[in-house]
């Protein structure tokens, strides 16, 4: 039998054990041959299995991975975690580069930095963890934690400080097979005890949260509270507006509703969710919505038609969620809601973006960096990436930028500082040396021989990290921690055409001296393992047009180079704008087949996204090996290119569109998979 936890009771496992015994006592050595043989064939299986695993990992198919089954992976990954025999802590290096992970100072105690979980993905794999580092902010020492009963690798989790109770909660997440096809969220809830390590999963009583990610959590009194974030169906991405608060006494979750008749926020993930004295506070956030939009152009005397497709929306509202918490004479029930909308925010930040991460400090919140996104035409979407800090007054409602205060001390003093700040400790020292001589044996003659026990300051003294007059490099959903009046960013992802880099870094800011910015640690950043190279770099040529400078350096070894055009009359770009109309028909003849067809409910601006590799091959086929040198550049190719995807979407626009009024006479909406929809979604990873 087993208990209430579901294991197996003392006694009844010794039952069943000596059942064993006996049933095996009992076998005849034919049947014990015949079991070994059968072992030996199960094993070469496995081994084979193994193997082939092994070689779909490594990328040798060419499948989309959209059959994988999550739940044996995350089984696979439970046997492994069960290997631990218990909680041990090792010495390491810094976390490898990780993004959506989630990133908190100890409650426990003041020197502790904990860090879980995140995902990495290098261009054509996705990675995910369920590591837990810790941080010594006073030794600068990193140690990964192991432990036997810790949630699995997931990113776009969430978890916060536990309040009145104390620990770490830690709820949901998303993970993928490696390329993306499928998904699986997470509704599981955690607790961390920050002094032991142990991770302990919560089992509430009655009904709980559903599955989600980039949702956010902070904590009130005894109360823990879940608000937002997204899943991914099988049609598209849902974005949530819930509230959920767990009472850590009772261990009960409870999902208030406001009172009728009053207004609460729109659904939305990525917000910012922090905790006050009568509730919480919550701005900002990301969502998509649907808006219909112009199908494209239509003949005289027909209406135009329209599309309805899913437009992302950067919210810039400030709520606050007040708590009324139930009599204490009542045992289990849930505290009273209200949804209170507050005006717009003072000075934010200009233009509004989306993955500017916050940590709360002070009745505040802190905010470093961002990315707006600025549709400008069909062709694609150009992103502006930020390097500010902001901090939000949540009580005044208003941002105030964060700079740093340069040039207060020269190199040279500061060095010759720190030679005197030694040289006292040592003094120190030996001013302690000679007093505990004097204590035990009245002279200082055998002071050599004594062991004085320093503090770990004194043992283990803080490198010397180098100082930076200026902010890290621009990027979007980097994660922050805050401890003291130190905030600490790690990682982040910047965005170069199709490139994606995830920064491999963490850095150091006093909020309080704004004196610089302390480089924890840099590491280079990985080459981008990206199918087609040339392509991207193409792409990264139009939108490095408006840089001044040959190279935008990131993480000291890598570079993102930016292509300069060769500077060409206006009459080229002309003539070959009227070559492509008037030989695009001619010259393509005899491959009409096999150039792309546009899909049902699928824009020109997606259709040319999808194919703008293909066009853009037709048009240098056109061209000689001997005229490339002095063809058309970068943009001009990609104007030719997209000339030729508008003509075949126009040329099969009545056909599509007999297709999409039998997908919408049948019931059907727009399907989008997975693979493709994770590019333009929200949330972990490459999704804002």
């Amino acid at each position: 039998m087993k208990d209430r936890l579901g294991c197996y009771t003392t006694q009844n496992y010794r039952q069943v054990v000596l059942s064993c015994i006996e049933v095996m006592g009992k076998k005849d050595k034919k049947s014990k041959n015949v079991e070994q043989k059968a072992r030996v064939a199960a094993k070469q299986n496995k081994k084979a299995a193994q193997k082939e695993k092994k070689g779909k990992v490594k990328g040798t198919d060419d499948s989309d991975a959209e059959d994988v089954d999550l739940d044996s992976v995350l089984e696979e990954y439970a046997r492994k975690q069960e290997q631990f025999l218990k909680i041990s802590e090792s010495g390491c290096d810094p976390p490898s580069a990780r993004t959506s992970a989630t990133f908190i100072g100890s409650p426990a105690n003041s020197k502790e930095l904990f860090l879980f979980g995140g995902e990495y993905y290098n261009g054509a794999l996705a990675s995910f963890f369920n590591d837990l580092f810790v941080y010594n902010t006073a030794k600068d020492e990193w140690k990964r934690v192991t432990s036997p009963n810790s949630p699995l690798p997931r990113s776009g989790h969430a978890w916060c400080r536990g309040g009145h109770s104390g620990g770490v909660y830690l709820f949901g997440g998303e993970f993928s097979s490696p390329k993306q096809g499928t998904f699986y969220h997470y509704n599981d809830f955690w607790r961390l005890e920050p002094a032991t390590r142990e991770w302990t999963r919560v089992e509430s009583k009655g009904k709980s949260p559903p599955a989600r990610s980039g949702h956010r959590m902070t904590y009130y009194k005894n109360y823990i509270l879940v608000y937002g974030g997204f899943q991914d169906t099988s049609q598209q991405t849902r974005y949530l507006q819930d509230l959920w608060i767990y009472d850590c006494q009772n261990f009960v979750w409870h999902n208030p509703t406001p009172p009728s008749a009053t207004m609460k926020p729109d659904a939305r993930s990525s917000c910012s969710f922090h905790p006050n004295d009568r509730g919480a506070v919550l701005y900002g956030g990301y969502s998509r919505v649907k808006s219909n939009v112009k199908a494209g152009k239509q003949g005289k005397g027909t209406s135009q038609a329209t599309k309805s497709v899913l437009r992302p929306v950067i919210h810039e509202d400030t709520w606050f969620l007040r708590i009324t918490a139930p009599p204490t004479d009542i045992a289990v029930a849930p505290p009273q809601i209200r949804w209170e909308k507050r005006k717009k925010p003072g000075n934010p930040p200009n233009p509004p973006r989306a993955g500017a991460t916050q940590a709360y400090h002070q009745g505040r919140g802190i905010a470093f960096g961002g990315v707006h996104d600025v549709e400008e035409s069909e062709e694609g979407i150009d992103s502006e990436f930020f390097d500010t800090l902001y901090a939000w007054n949540i009580e005044r409602n208003r941002f105030f930028q964060l700079l740093l205060r340069r040039g207060r001390a020269a190199p040279k003093k500061q060095t010759d500082d720190r030679h005197k700040k030694g040289r006292g400790k040592t003094d120190e020292a030996d001013l302690l040396r000679n007093l505990a001589a004097l204590e035990k044996t009245g002279t200082i003659a055998g002071v050599g021989e004594l062991d004085l026990e320093l503090s770990d300051e004194e043992e283990h003294p803080m490198p010397v990290k180098p100082i930076i007059e200026s902010m890290p490099h621009r990027r979007f959903n980097a994660q922050l921690a805050i401890q003291g009046d130190i905030v600490y960013i790690l990682g982040g992802t910047y965005e170069q055409g199709d490139r994606e880099y995830t920064f491999d870094e963490m850095h150091a800011i006093d909020l309080k001296k704004l004196d610089g910015v302390k480089e924890i640690y840099k590491r280079e950043l990985e080459d981008w393992n990206s199918a087609s190279d040339d392509d991207d770099d193409s792409d990264n040529d139009e939108s490095n047009d408006s840089q001044s400078d040959d190279r935008d350096e990131i993480d000291g070894g890598v570079a993102i180079e930016a292509v300069k055009e060769t500077s060409k009359p206006a009459q080229v770009e002309d003539t070959h704008q009227t070559v492509a109309e008037e030989d695009q028909e001619s010259s393509l003849e005899g491959v009409l087949d096999d150039r792309p067809q546009p899909r049902p409910f699928e824009s020109l601006r997606e259709f040319f996204v999808r194919t703008s590799n293909t066009w853009q091959d037709l048009v240098l086929a056109k061209v000689s090996l001997a005229d490339r040198a002095t063809g058309p550049s970068v943009k001009e190719l990609r104007k030719e290119a997209f000339g030729l995807a508008e003509v075949k979407w126009w040329d099969c626009r009545e056909e599509v569109g007999a297709e999409e009024e039998r997908q919408e006479e049948a019931g059907i909406g727009e399907i989008v998979s997975l693979g493709e929809r994770s590019k333009d979604s929200t949330g972990a990873g490459r999704r804002r």
